[in-house]
């Protein structure tokens, strides 16, 4: 099997700052302490599965220096420049193009680059499971992360019945299932959130999708032609001294739009998920990370050099560039420093983050 992994690594997370920046976002940030940014630990989790030089990595041409800093084993044509952020259909469809090309029977993966995930072994079978099912056909599969809360900051994967058990191949006999999908439903109320997760029919939606290169592209071009079309006039300069140009010029063209709006939520009847459970993470909040990070007896999460709390509980304190930091008498609270830039706010407020940001952007202009 051909197989192919797209990463798309041009996201701001901004909801992460101030260790997640326009300048430095948190896929190119060792967010975890592991010596290894999220972005190498996306491409580390796919030993066995896809070899170096398949990778294809999708990111603003302001981070191209930092991705191939970080990956100097992915050849630097299939590093991608995008010239815009237009979402990821544009971004998925660049890259499918470019694969198409070279690889008319690749079997393609496309992942983000800012999560986590906390067993690779168990992300490695169900990204197999997907793989064997989309080589039988003209499919698409989406992994699904079993829920384990009430989550209000995910979409959701609507569940229908077994369509298949790998166990059937002579292959493998790991008994993974694959179900179909009867719809995707954007992110919840709490109130719907917890009727989600008692009903037992609905996964969180990572976000990862596997697909031939053939149905990726035959996708675009029936849901999204506009892009199709732009994408065409553009490959025939893909692996060449235009390419730079090409895209710079027609890129920013291409209509601003997710690969879920523009091709999942329109491709009903072919759309499959393969439920897991690999304790995985998008890691967009601080919140989020405070449960992932070890916490002390009153709850609280550490991450600096010498950082000393008294009378805290559950509060997240990360602050590895300080020699010494003392946090007396908060509770529920982000206190975050990077790069000169500190954070002090509640947990339950950190969702305004981008409205707090405001004043700070526009002191930035001209």
């Amino acid at each position: 099997m051909d197989t192919h992994v797209v990463i798309m690594a041009g996201g701001v997370g901004s909801r992460l700052w101030p260790m997640s920046v326009p300048e430095m976002p948190k896929q190119f940030v060792d967010v975890m302490g592991t010596g290894k940014s999220l972005l190498q630990m996306t491409v580390g989790r796919f030993t066995g599965v896809c070899p170096a030089c398949n990778f294809w990595i999708v990111t603003s041409e302001k981070y191209l220096p930092t991705v191939y800093s970080q990956l100097p084993d992915v050849p630097r044509d299939q590093i991608l420049s995008e010239p815009a952020a237009r979402n990821t259909a544009p971004c998925i469809a660049y890259a499918a193009w470019k694969i198409s090309m070279r690889h008319p029977d690749a079997n393609v993966v496309v992942v983000p680059s800012d999560a986590l995930v906390l067993d690779p072994g168990e992300f490695r079978k169900a990204i197999k499971t997907a793989l064997d099912f989309t080589a039988c056909g003209n499919r698409i599969v989406t992994i699904g992360i079993k829920p384990c809360r009430a989550e209000t900051g995910y979409g959701y994967i609507e569940v229908g019945h077994e369509t298949w058990r790998q166990e059937e191949r002579s292959c493998c006999n790991s008994g993974e299932v694959v179900h179909n999908v009867l719809s995707f439903k954007e992110k919840p109320c709490l109130e719907v959130a917890e009727q989600y997760y008692r009903s037992g029919r609905f996964l969180w939606n990572a976000g990862i999708f596997v697909w031939t290169v053939r149905t990726a592209v035959d996708c675009i071009r029936r849901y999204t032609p506009s892009i199709a079309s732009l994408m065409d006039v553009m490959s025939k300069s893909f692996y060449g001294p235009e390419e730079t140009a090409a895209v710079g010029n027609l890129f920013p063209e291409c209509e601003k739009i997710s690969i879920d709006y523009a091709v999942m939520e329109k491709a009903s009847g072919c759309i499959f998920t393969v439920p897991a459970d690999f304790g995985w993470s998008d890691l967009g909040t601080w919140g989020t990370l405070r449960t992932l990070l070890p916490q002390d007896v009153d709850g609280n999460s550490v991450t600096g050099n010498d950082v000393r709390l008294f009378g805290c509980e559950r509060c997240i304190v990360h602050a590895p560039g300080e020699k010494q930091v003392i946090v007396q008498g908060l509770k529920d609270c982000i206190v975050a420093e990077h790069g000169g830039k500190l954070l002090v706010c509640r947990l339950d407020h950190e969702q305004n983050m981008a409205e707090y940001l405001k004043p700070e952007e526009k002191n930035l202009q001209p």
